[in-house]
């Protein structure tokens, strides 16, 4: 039972449009009683995460029983595709991400992957998608976007975004293209911090504003923002707090110097470190419905009832405060219930299995594999020895979703060892007992080296130089950001760690398919 209790009925018009703003999460692979509750009241949307998926059988029963306490509900799940995945979280995905339909460069592949996962999400009854991510990656070391962009060129960025726009939206799911102005450019993860990017206004116009530009041109449904600030548009305010980015710039007309958009925008998770820890989850709420957001993402982290009822009491009391216009929060709401009559509608008529398979073929395309000249790299043929290395995983991608290629070859190749080391092993004073330790485990035996984003990390690019001029044989598997030079007899760069890449990146070292050279 909620510890808070409504000071006025929920039929109440107020307080139905303040539920149906709220995007919230909850725990569980079936509807608790307070969801069911909050959805005769007025809740426009829910959101799904791993911890509601067990299987499509069970995922279907769970958005069936959602949506008859509101036909237009919006189901929303973040599935980037990649490395990124709540529908497959428990087995790795089964389409590449984005960074992979990026190094291929053929949208019509792209939008190909993104309607076949969209076919995926909509048998299951989700009707929204918090993806693509249109966020150019300019940084290298961004460490929350990385391998979830399409690359580093805004025009490249743009033409995919647009793709998987389309080719999610024509399965009948609704895309949200975010974060908007663009989260590329950052050294800090929103989900900790607030991060700053410090650029004028003519690099984000050329840069950071062209895919979004794409994605509303392509009538992408939604649009999420960022919890960024730009000084350059606003010294004072993150975006998705702040009228001059929403309103302004994202929803003015071109004439006005805006992009003109007229679909849902939507918050990133208000309870993020970027906005709760600084303004607060209740008051960042207020501020950016008043701003122009029309929905509020939370529940990642805190996905229970009194949550919203918080959420849900600051937005009634902003109102009667006069601090958040009543016109604004009754547009807010009528856009969310507009797109959920949508959803509706598009969840009508024949729905075409997806097709699995593209999936692969797409990861198999998107690899890069390069071979030391003059050394031998035979393929893998019995009980390799595997070794990964990977630092702490961010938020986004989370730490449930197995990676890497060492389970497929021990599951090929019985008696394969494998290891995975981590930077407490791998400290300058450690490292020279552990890469004897490494070699000495490994001889007689194939090496496989698994790294993900090598270049971030000292400590692993340091263990992975110190191995392979030990091992010059040695095979290299990049499957994060491939910004360091290819090391290695066979360097095979995956470009994302789905499970789809590992096993494109298995079929080059068993010599099974031959890869892009």
């Amino acid at each position: 039972m909620s510890i808070l209790v409504p000071t006025v009925p929920d039929s109440d018009q107020l307080h139905r449009d303040a539920l149906t703003v709220l995007q919230p999460g909850f725990v569980g692979t079936e509807p608790p009683p307070w969801v069911l509750r909050h959805l005769a009241a007025g809740l426009g949307s829910v959101a799904l995460f791993d911890r509601n998926v067990v299987d499509l059988d069970q995922l279907s029963a769970l958005t069936r029983a959602l949506r008859a306490e509101n036909p237009d509900l919006l189901i929303a799940i973040d599935e980037e595709s990649g490395d990124v995945t709540r529908l497959e979280a428990g087995s790795g995905s089964s389409w590449p991400g984005n960074l992979a339909l990026g190094a291929i460069d053929d949208p019509a592949l792209t939008r190909d992957v993104a309607r076949e996962l969209g076919r995926a999400l909509a048998a299951a009854g989700v009707n929204y998608n918090w993806a693509p991510t249109a966020d150019v990656n300019s940084n290298p070391r961004n460490p929350v976007i990385g391998v979830r962009s399409f690359g580093a060129d805004p025009e490249l960025c743009a033409r995919h975004t647009a793709a998987w726009v389309e080719g999610l939206q024509s399965a009948g799911v609704a895309a949200c293209s975010k974060h908007f102005p663009g989260h590329g450019d950052t050294a800090v993860d929103s989900h900790h911090g607030l991060p700053v990017i410090d650029v004028d206004l003519d690099v984000l116009r050329a840069r950071d504003l062209i895919p979004f530009q794409a994605a509303i041109a392509a009538g992408t449904k939604a649009v999420m923002t960022a919890h960024i600030m730009i000084p350059a548009l606003d010294p004072k305010l993150p975006a998705t707090l702040s009228p001059t980015v929403l309103r302004d710039l994202l929803r003015a007309a071109p004439a006005d110097g805006g992009l003109g958009y007229q679909g849902l925008i939507v918050s990133d998770a208000i309870e993020m470190g970027a906005i709760a820890d600084t303004f607060g989850m209740g008051e960042g709420t207020v501020l950016a419905l008043a701003a122009g957001a029309d929905a509020i993402c939370v529940g990642g982290g805190l996905a229970d009832e009194e949550t919203v009822l918080m959420l849900r009491d600051a937005i009634v009391a902003g109102v009667r405060a006069g601090r958040l216009d009543e016109e604004r929060l009754a547009d807010a709401a009528a856009r969310v219930r507009t797109l959920g009559s949508w959803g509706r509608i598009s969840a009508q008529g024949e729905r075409p299995e997806p097709d699995l398979a593209v999936g692969l073929r797409a990861a198999r395309r998107a690899l890069r594999v390069v071979r030391a000249p003059g050394r031998v790299a035979p393929p893998v043929s019995e009980r390799p020895y595997v070794a990964s290395f990977s630092d702490e995983p961010n938020i986004a991608v989370g730490d449930v979703t197995p990676w890497g290629v060492a389970g497929m070859l021990a599951d090929r190749f019985p008696g394969t060892r494998t290891r995975e080391v981590s930077a407490a092993e791998a400290t300058p004073e450690l490292l020279d007992a552990l890469v004897g330790e490494l070699v000495a485990e490994a001889e007689g035996r194939r090496l496989v080296l698994v790294v993900r984003d090598a270049h971030r990390y000292a400590w692993m690019s340091a263990v992975l130089s110190r191995l392979v001029a030990a091992r010059p044989d040695a095979a290299v598997v990049e499957m994060g950001l491939p910004q360091s030079e290819p090391v290695g007899a066979l360097h095979i760069a995956t470009h994302g760690a789905a499970r789809v890449c590992g096993l494109a990146a298995v079929e080059v070292l068993t010599g099974q398919y031959g890869a892009i050279a």
